[in-house]
């Protein structure tokens, strides 16, 4: 199986090599490494690892955390190896060539960039935050998610709409983006799970996000006025 493996490290020669022979010692076949960041001495790495599923992942995080100055962030399932940026723009290009499908389009492909399992785009009404708490009607309403979605989606408190990591009691990691328009707001997630806790995401995988959702702002432009939520069916 394909893991994501978060680790902040000493950002000093030789510190990475250690990862990267601790992760192979402990049957891990690194796929890819991502840098997210170099800060004070200290740097955050993503490594896409192929694991045997007969391993057990403790023989993993205690190896790692045998290294001075080491700190699992998390590992997770992924569905494949980051992408690079060069995705992003083959992406915008896509919304582009065929804006009439665009936002579903942004959502179906934003998880695989940001190593989420999945992400929808919200409607927030206009008075969303006065009724945060009220009884009903007082969440925003999904207008279209990707397939990996749960489903009945419940969607975390996205107010204020401003890009921004958020964390829920439940374990799942999410990151939310404001369209600037509409109400309408990108939000990704990654699920919780006892042998697979993943790592909240990082302020670069959130300028990354919030970037995309900017530009096919522009790109969608008024269409997304029109977009609304599906009506709830009746019980």
């Amino acid at each position: 199986m394909l893991l994501r493996v978060r680790v902040t490290l000493p950002d000093r020669p030789g510190a990475l090599g250690q990862v990267a022979r601790t992760l192979g010692v402990a049957g891990a076949d690194i796929v890819q490494v991502v840098v997210l960041e170099r800060l004070g001495g200290r740097a955050v790495d993503d490594f896409t690892v192929v694991w045997p599923g007969s391993n057990r992942l403790e023989r993993l995080r205690a190896g790692l955390g045998a290294i001075p100055g080491v700190h699992v962030d998390g590992i997770w399932r992924a569905i494949g190896a980051p992408t690079t940026s060069g995705h992003d723009a083959e992406l915008l290009g896509q919304l582009a060539a065929n804006p009439a499908d665009g936002l579903a389009t942004l959502v179906d492909a934003i998880p695989g960039l940001l190593a989420a399992d999945w992400a929808a785009a919200a409607v927030v009404p206009a008075d969303w935050a006065a009724r945060a708490g009220s009884a009903s009607g007082s969440t925003p309403a999904v207008a279209t998610a990707s397939w990996r979605a749960p489903a009945p989606l419940r969607l975390p408190e996205v107010t204020p709409l401003r890009a921004r990591p958020l964390d829920s009691a439940d374990g799942i990691r999410y990151a939310a983006a404001p369209f600037g328009r509409a109400g309408l707001v990108l939000v990704v997630a990654r699920g919780a799970g006892e042998e697979f806790p993943a790592a909240a995401f990082h302020i670069s995988e959130v300028d990354r996000m919030a970037q995309l959702v900017r530009a096919a702002a522009v790109i969608l432009g008024d269409r997304l006025d029109l977009v609304t939520a599906p009506p709830v069916p009746a019980a």
